[in-house]
């Protein structure tokens, strides 16, 4: 089996939804995290584990981001 993602125009959802409806595709909600990626955060966790001073409150920094 083949699995695709595609982007649909905001526009057009309803009509791809009843297309796919119609044509007996699955539709995956599953989110799939590289192993790469978990090995990074298990790492962090075990640092954080070992420790926990290094971690900053988000209230101390937040404010340091620029979110637009």
């Amino acid at each position: 089996m083949k699995e695709i993602t595609v982007k649909i125009p905001d526009k057009k959802v309803d009509f791809f939804m009843e297309l796919i409806d119609q044509l007996g595709i699955t539709i995956s909600r599953e989110v799939e995290i590289p192993e790469e990626q978990k090995i990074i955060v298990r790492d962090r966790i075990k640092k954080t584990n070992k420790n926990p001073e290094r971690l900053i409150d988000w209230s101390k920094v937040h404010n340091k981001f620029k979110f637009d």
